[in-house]
């Protein structure tokens, strides 16, 4: 605790200081449980209200020092237990600043980039190419490992011109 919290507790008895909550509380002071969402059935977001990291996800402190986790990742490990290894966790309303646990889902991170907004996802749901060939068995060859698709006649194109 820092002097000047010391010395205000110690003349004062103060309990809203941050330091003398449980974690639970001071969970409860950062999480608005009212927020909108478009899920169905599923309950208002969870939206975090303290501290965000660089990239746009709430930050927590647990011991009120130290190292900070992703809070969506701590509130859902309290409720659901830890996520299983190999998996992340997937916002399924699509809101970064949500913790509520009913809207987070333990995915692969292939499943997580494919749901996703991003180039790998758009490509992924095309049924077909610029030229409007339809990506089917036959039409369709594949770069990368499987991770990249072309499309034959295109290529075919190319190779003629």
């Amino acid at each position: 605790m820092c002097q000047k919290h010391y010395t205000r507790n110690r003349r004062h008895g103060n309990t809203n200081d941050p330091v003398t909550l449980t974690i639970d509380e001071r969970l409860d002071r950062l999480i608005d449980r009212d927020a909108p969402t478009t899920l169905v059935g599923l309950g208002s977001c969870w939206e975090w209200t303290g501290s965000l990291g660089k990239n746009g996800y709430g930050s927590f402190t647990p011991n009120g020092g130290g190292v900070s986790v992703s809070a969506y990742k701590f509130v859902y490990e309290r409720e659901r237990g830890a996520v299983p290894d190999g998996l992340q966790l997937d916002h399924l309303c699509r809101n970064i600043k949500c913790v509520n646990p009913n809207h987070l889902e333990a995915v692969t991170c292939r499943v997580n980039v494919l749901r996703g907004v991003g180039a790998p996802a758009q490509n992924a749901r095309k049924t077909h190419c610029k030229r409007g060939h339809e990506f089917n068995e036959q039409n369709t060859y594949y770069m990368d490992g499987g991770r990249r698709r072309g499309c034959k006649p295109c290529r075919r194109l190319r190779r003629v011109s």
